[in-house]
């Protein structure tokens, strides 16, 4: 049975925001917890089942469902693990993860920034980030990305966990899993779409956001990227009508248009369009994938569903 949204229960994600999941746990995070096994056909030796009844499963839970819009009636969660805090590695990682925190708030004025996001990642790719942290394969994505913005670890603001679904391709058993992360973005800079730029442009600075006032992306340079993302929870889910979409994108007008991201469009499209409208550009995406459609019948379709008005904001803002 798909689970269902619970829209009214704001103190989860405030709890998000501030980092109080994984703080609030700390030191006791596994007691009680069944030991490390294999869930949703994704085995991590360095994560822990969270049973419904656990009130971190509510608030993971709460938070993804919310930011996958009129698609979270179809969605259902197959698992949600955490980031063991046992060991002596994981529990050095969640120690230094705490003494950056305090660096950072002694840098800007007492805060930190401290927010959660989403990776999208393949199982193996997210079971080692989970055992040993991020690498240059995982920068190496954004660096042959020419839509990215910088190149570093990209992670969806923790509301957009429909975008970071479309994001990521399906396992074998038609499960999809993504990562969430809490990060220390310190003062962050906006970085235009296309850019190269691989570190901070200036001392002041400490990560990236695709746009100041409402970020959507978060942008970790490599050279902190095992500092400022500490791995936390793991969720795994199946939702039909994402099954066979991958990253990709949509291009608007001729051939010299911008082009946006499908994945970023589609959730910010699902914030203002009902199911049924969102279903029609879905399947007319599918039958241009299939090539049962032109890509001038794809473009007429999405004016025709979304409207002009509403398209060119989008873009507006991308291009900004």
């Amino acid at each position: 049975m798909a689970a269902q949204v619970e829209i009214e229960d704001q103190e989860s994600f405030t709890s998000l925001d501030n980092g109080e999941i994984i703080d609030s746990f700390s030191d006791n995070a596994d007691s009680g917890l069944s030991p490390p096994h294999l869930a949703g056909d994704l085995t991590l030796d360095s994560t822990v089942l969270l049973s419904e009844e656990n009130p971190e499963y509510g608030a993971v839970r709460n938070c993804f469902l919310s930011g996958m819009g009129p698609f979270a009636n179809q969605t259902t969660i197959v698992a949600v693990r955490k980031n063991s805090t046992q060991g002596v590695t994981a529990k050095a990682r969640f120690a230094a993860s705490i003494v950056f925190t305090e660096a950072m708030k002694r840098k800007n004025g007492g805060d930190a920034n401290v927010r959660y996001g989403w990776y999208s990642g393949s199982k193996e790719e997210i079971d080692g980030i989970v055992s040993y942290g991020f690498s240059s394969r995982e920068v190496n994505r954004s660096e042959s990305d020419d839509g990215s913005h910088g190149v570093g670890i990209h992670l969806f603001h923790h509301t957009y966990s429909l975008a970071a679904g479309v994001d990521v391709e399906s396992d074998e058993e038609g499960v999809k899993h993504l990562l969430l992360c809490r990060l220390i973005l310190g003062k962050a800079e906006q970085i235009s779409s296309g850019s190269k730029q691989s570190y901070p442009s200036s001392s002041q600075f400490d990560s990236g956001v695709d746009n100041l006032e409402n970020p959507r992306k978060y942008v970790i340079w490599s050279s902190s990227m095992n500092s400022y993302i500490l791995p936390s929870h793991v969720v795994s889910f199946r939702s039909p009508l994402l099954r066979g979409l991958r990253r990709g994108g949509v291009v608007l007008g001729r051939a010299r248009s911008p082009c946006v991201s499908l994945s970023l469009l589609i959730s910010i499209l699902s914030k203002s369009l009902d199911p049924p409208r969102i279903n029609v550009i879905l399947t007319t995406y599918d039958d241009f994938r299939k090539r049962k459609v032109r890509r001038e019948e794809l473009v007429r379709k999405m004016r025709e569903v979304v409207g002009d008005e509403l398209l060119l904001d989008i873009i507006k803002n991308q291009r900004c």
